[in-house]
């Protein structure tokens, strides 16, 4: 048996800012047309993974973006869209005054802090009120402790990171890199993980 309840990991549909490679952070951005057909194909994931998935608890980021996930996909499988819990420790980290730029622009704008970052992503904190992943990491381990069942998390791509090196003990190098899907469900059972 799992040393905790099992996470069923949603990272919130496609926003513009995803599509033009933005970083987001903690910027309010809501989901474009391909994000809201990507939450609900996660719903159906989710309904084929787990036979009573109306018994799991439900819990998302406060962002706009992961409510509307949350709540399209809880509707695409049948559940009332808005009867779930937030978590603000589940918000994104910031990426500070990075925020709204592309990579390309950070490393044109400040190819040296670029660069540091790209020699330790885990524990690099960007410029202007930055969050690094470890600090990231510190904010969502105790949401483990948390967990009393299996749980439904809608959250964001540096949340999934940090919950695989603290949850899976993915390597920090490997766990700042990893690609987090859009549209999948990312089962977290015990200390091993796979998509689905």
């Amino acid at each position: 048996m799992s040393e905790r309840p099992t996470i069923y990991f949603i990272r919130h549909g496609e926003t513009d800012w995803n599509l033009e490679g933005r970083l987001q952070g903690q910027q309010d951005i809501p989901l474009n047309d391909l994000g809201r057909v990507q939450a609900e194909e996660a719903g159906r994931r989710l309904k084929g993974l787990v036979p009573l998935f109306e018994d799991l608890d439900y819990v998302a980021s406060p962002m706009l973006r992961t409510r509307e996930t949350m709540e399209r996909l809880r509707e695409a499988i049948g559940l009332y869209p808005n009867y779930y819990r937030l978590d603000e420790r589940l918000v994104e980290l910031t990426f500070g005054s990075w925020e709204g730029m592309t990579w390309k622009e950070v490393r044109k704008q400040e190819p040296q802090l670029a660069v540091l970052r790209e020699q330790d992503k885990w524990n690099y904190v960007p410029p202007g009120g930055g969050e690094s992943y470890a600090m990231l990491a510190d904010r969502v381990r105790p949401i483990l402790d948390d967990l009393t069942r299996d749980t439904v998390l809608v959250a964001h791509g540096g949340v999934a990171r940090a919950f695989l090196a603290v949850a899976c003990h993915v390597s920090t190098r490997h766990a700042a890199s990893i690609d987090i899907w859009q549209g999948k469900v990312l089962v977290i059972e015990g200390r091993s993980y796979r998509w689905a």
